[in-house]
This record gives structure tokens, C-alpha cells and sequence, in this order.
């Protein structure tokens, strides 16, 4: 593997390799291709970068801090675990890092709201937070199934000021969230902004996502090597869309000592239907106006999926991570839902930390993983949000109350 596979990405079409690109009629590429221009024209503005970065440090509480999680380690046996802590950002994870970004974009094009879908409620109350702050009207689209999961959540939205939309098509999960959202935009594409919630949907998102979410993987990279006067030896985090683990692998790339997983739901099995593990059952197809790894049909439709994690029930995948796949610079692997829950309740009673049940499938793994390694190896993992917004149905399943 040379650095060339890591020349700057999108290509000019927004490829990464194969996957990518826009999907599109001509209609709707008219109109990606100028949110496009109007993020090139802005991004590297002094303008621009100070307000986000200002934001970044008295808005949403930058840097985050990484932590060296030493009970985990001991409980487990053999490497080093620490934890890039996304979960202490404002608003409880990673989506905050672009659901900014995109709100001052939407300030800038003169748009009057914005429009999103939400699985687990992280991106909506992030961006109705981002959106109450720039002054702009937010609508958030949200699976039926996920609102009742993801109460907590749907509450801060609305107080926050979003207007909620419920969606009762399909499996009333993400995937239908995403139809709903954009059907939505589709009806006023002038006056408003589809802010997508991971690195997915029709260029330029996958690029300009990735790019917010940087921010983890330049921290990360710097504070471990400030602590430890090295680099990780393991990158792990959970992966559903694909942001949190795109904006911890980024900075990373050429690091070729540097091994990279991106961990999967296997759900109740990948020997049953349910689970979403498209990196290790899909096959490439197109979805939502990109072509990416897919979990599909014989007839190209996406598949129903699954997850214990509301936010990684999507049938595709970043268009980058299927590039990351197919050279093999990054491996993916999956956690069953039992594993999930099981490593949700090891961090909180080992090191007081209650994870997002997302974040939580990346702690499984590490915590297989690092009982197989020397004790002087070292894993980090991108905790991409806390589980206040689980505890309830956490609760019910465990049978804790």
C-alpha cells in the first residue's frame, strides 16, 4: 500500500475508488453541486474556520480529552485501553462536530431551515442545538420505532425547539427517516438545507462530513502522542453511517503501524436477517443517491436491518469506509447484541462511564481484542456518545428496574 491510496479524496465526482458519487437526476446533481460550491467557497475562509473553531472550544467544549481506562484494561487482561472522549462533548457525542459545520453553511447559502433525520436522536438534538444557536428553523425526521426507543432524546429536540416529524413507513427506523427527511427537502430545496448525519447520501456529504468530523482523529493523534510519545497500535469504532469512525481514522491513514477497525452490528446473528452488517454481508449497490456497500435484495432494493443501537441501523455505509475495505486499510468486524450490552454495563461499572449503545459495540470488540495483546500494546476507541439516551430501554431489557 503506497500513500497515493490516500491522495486527497472525493475525486472531482465525489468517488472514493467506485463508491460515491451522485446518484441523481439531473435536477437534484443542480442542486448538490451547489451546496457543494458554497462549501468550497467557505470552508477554507479565515471567516469560517475561526467561528467554527471558536464554537468548537466555548460552544461544544474542545478538546475532548482521551483517557486511559485502567480498570477496563485490568478487567480485561493484556492491552491498553483508552478512550478518545467523544461522549463529553455538548449534546453528548460526536455529531455536534458537524452538525455545526453544516448549520453555519446553511447561515451562509441564506437558508431558512434545516432538515435532518435522526436514528438514535444524537444528530437531531445536535442539530436542532446547532440550529437554535444560528437561528435557524430545524425539522427532524425520526423513526417511529426509534422515537419510543430514544424518548430522552425526542424530548431535548423539542425543547430545544426542532419540530419532530414521526415516521410511520417500512421499518419505521433510520432507513425510512432518510426517505421521509429527503422527500421533505425536496418540496423547498431553495429555501432549505438537507444537513445529512454521517459521511453517506449523494456528494458532497460524505467529503464535507468527514471533514467536521476530523477534528477527533487531529486531537486524538496529538494527545497520545503528548501522553504516551507514541501512536495507538489499535483505531476502533463502531460504525453504522460511518462518521464517528471516518473523523477518528483520517488523521491516521498514511500511519501504516496504525491498524484501523471499524466494528459492525451482528445484532441477534449474522446468521439471521436481523442485524446490519453491511461491510460483512453487503455487496455494492446504490442508496439514497451514492453507491457504497450495501445490504440488498436480488432486486437492488435495501434490505430491512437491525441493531440494538438505533443509530447503526442503516442498510449502507460511508463510500469512503468501502474504499478503506477494499485496499485493505481498514478491517471491519462486528458485535452481537448481547456483547453490546454486556460491554455497556463492563465501562459503566468499571470506570463509571455509561456509553451510547452505539459506541458500546466498538467497547466489545476492543475489550475481545485487548485480552489477546501484550499489555504493552495500546487500543483507542473513539467513545462517540454517552448512553444517557438508553438507560430506560436499557433498563427494561436487563431488568434492572
Amino acid at each position: 500500500m503506497s500513500t497515493t491510496d490516500f491522495l486527497p479524496m472525493p475525486d472531482n465526482s465525489g468517488f472514493f475508488g467506485e463508491y460515491g458519487g451522485q446518484q441523481l437526476p439531473p435536477e437534484l446533481k443542480e442542486i448538490m453541486d451547489g451546496i457543494n460550491d458554497a462549501y468550497l467557497e467557505i470552508k477554507d475562509t479565515d471567516a469560517f474556520k475561526n467561528e467554527l473553531a471558536d464554537l468548537m472550544t466555548h460552544f461544544v467544549g474542545r478538546p475532548s480529552p482521551v483517557y486511559h481506562a485502567k480498570n477496563l484494561t485490568k478487567k480485561c487482561g493484556g492491552a491498553q485501553i483508552y478512550l478518545k472522549r467523544e461522549d463529553l462533548n455538548h449534546t453528548g457525542a460526536h455529531k455536534i462536530n458537524h452538525c455545526l459545520g453544516e448549520a453555519l453553511l446553511a447561515k451562509h447559502m441564506g437558508k431558512t431551515k434545516v432538515l435532518a433525520e435522526t436514528g438514535a436522536g444524537q444528530h437531531g438534538v445536535a442539530l436542532a442545538s446547532a440550529c437554535s444557536l444560528v437561528g435557524i428553523q430545524c425539522e427532524i425526521h425520526m423513526g417511529e420505532v426509534d422515537i419510543e426507543k430514544e424518548h430522552p432524546n425526542v424530548i431535548r429536540m423539542k425543547i430545544l425547539g426542532a419540530d419532530v416529524i414521526p415516521v410511520s413507513r417500512g421499518t419505521r427506523t433510520l432507513k425510512d427517516a432518510v426517505d421521509s427527511a429527503f422527500e421533505a427537502y425536496l418540496q423547498d430545496p431553495v429555501n432549505s438545507l438537507y444537513a445529512i448525519g454521517s459521511v453517506v447520501g449523494p456528494h458532497p456529504f460524505p467529503m464535507m462530513v468527514r471533514d467536521f468530523q476530523s477534528i477527533v482523529g487531529i486531537e486524538a493523534r496529538a494527545q497520545f502522542m503528548t501522553m504516551e510519545n507514541a501512536l495507538p497500535d489499535y483505531l476502533i469504532a463502531c460504525v453504522g453511517g460511518g462518521s464517528n469512525a471516518m473523523g477518528l481514522f483520517t488523521a491516521f491513514l498514511e500511519d501504516g503501524k496504525v491498524q484501523m477497525i471499524g466494528v459492525e452490528p451482528s445484532g441477534k446473528g449474522l446468521d439471521t436477517p436481523d442485524h446490519a452488517a453491511t461491510m460483512s454481508k453487503g455487496s455494492p449497490g446504490v442508496i439514497h443517491g451514492f453507491s457504497c456497500y450495501l445490504l440488498q435484495d436480488n432486486e437492488g432494493e435495501p434490505l430491512p436491518v437491525y441493531s440494538i443501537a438505533s443509530g447503526l441501523d442503516y442498510p449502507g455505509v460511508g463510500p469512503q469506509h468501502c474504499y478503506l475495505k477494499d485496499i485493505e486499510r481498514v478491517q471491519y468486524e462486528t458485535a452481537t447484541d448481547k456483547e453490546c450490552l454486556d460491554a455497556f454495563m463492563d465501562l459503566s461499572r468499571e470506570e463509571g462511564i455509561i456509553p451510547a449503545l452505539e459506541s458500546a459495540h466498538a467497547v466489545a470488540y476492543a475489550m475481545k481484542l485487548a485480552a489477546t495483546l501484550d499489555k504493552d500494546q495500546r487500543i483507542l476507541i473513539n467513545l462517540s456518545g454517552r448512553g444517557d439516551k438508553d438507560i430506560d430501554f436499557v433498563a427494561e431489557r436487563l431488568n434492572l428496574e
